[in-house]
Parts: C-alpha cells; structure tokens; sequence
C-alpha cells in the first residue's frame, strides 16, 4: 500500500469516529461538559499534517457536524474553519510546545471556536444559555494529552506499516 493513500484514510476514520463522538448519548448531567471532540482531532491532523489539511477541511466536517446537531448551516463550519486558519498559522510553534502547554493553548482555541460558534445565535435572537456553554473549554484542554497520545501513536504505527 501507498504512504500516501493510507494517512488520508486513517485521518478520515478518526475524523468520523470525532464526529459520532459529539452526537453519541451520554447521561443527562454531562452533555455540557462534553469536550468538543471534532476541534481536538481537527487540531491535532492540522499540526500534524498543515499542508494536506487545512480550513477547507475543517469548514467541510463543521458542516457535517451542523446536519448532526440540527444547527444554523454553517455556524460550526464558520467556527472551526477560523480555528483552523489559526492552527495552520502557530503550528510550526504548536508542535515543539509540550503536551501541557498544547492542552493551554487548546483551550483558548475552543473557547474562540465557542464564541464564534454562539455568535450567529445571538444574531437570530436566541438566548446565550447558561455558564455551562464554556464548559467544554476546561474539559476540551483536559482530554488533550489524551488525544495527542492516541493519535500520535496511531499516526506512527501507521506510518511504520505502510513503510
């Protein structure tokens, strides 16, 4: 097999393992802490591969992700394309930072993917909602190095097997 044809397959995978991982039904009490899955992995492939996936990408899976919650067709998209313009931008610093100052950063990013995400609902009048829409911030830069793990040593397993 092809270097080349194998990593778009594997990020495509985990691209839509994220987004069934933002719809999937959790318990009453947790979906507002739910980190925002999609935006982590998103980050992660943008760090990892900036010049094959960018924000052509990232507005593509935020469309999916606004069919999937039933929202404004292209208030993710919009959102998650800014983040990843900035990604695309800080990434060569990004990856020589270690895991916690990633998870720092991370958390910034989707506290700007959530305000721009709750931007045009303000703009069509409805209510902000409460304190808890911030929660995915804290939880997002928590899973992380989770994340950044997981994927890495997926990414280079991978890559070891098509070599």
């Amino acid at each position: 097999m092809n270097r080349a044809l194998g990593i778009p397959w594997l990020i495509a995978l985990t691209l839509v393992v994220a987004l069934a991982l933002a719809i999937v039904p959790i318990p009453d009490a947790l979906p507002p802490a739910r980190p925002e899955w999609l935006l982590l992995a998103l980050v992660y492939w943008i760090m990892a591969f900036p010049q094959r996936f960018g924000v052509l990408t990232a507005f593509v899976m935020g469309l999916l992700l606004d069919a999937l919650y039933g929202q404004l067709l292209g208030q993710n998209a919009i959102a998650l394309a800014v983040v990843a313009y900035i990604v695309l931008q800080i990434h060569p610093r990004l990856r020589v930072y270690p895991v916690w100052q990633q998870a720092i950063v991370v958390a910034v990013l989707t506290a700007l993917y959530k305000l721009l995400a709750l931007w045009p609902q303000g703009a069509i009048g409805l209510p902000p909602g409460s304190a808890w829409y911030w929660a995915p911030v804290a939880t997002s830069a928590l899973v992380w190095p989770l994340i950044f793990v997981l994927l890495r040593d997926m990414r280079r397993r991978w890559l070891l097997h098509l070599s």
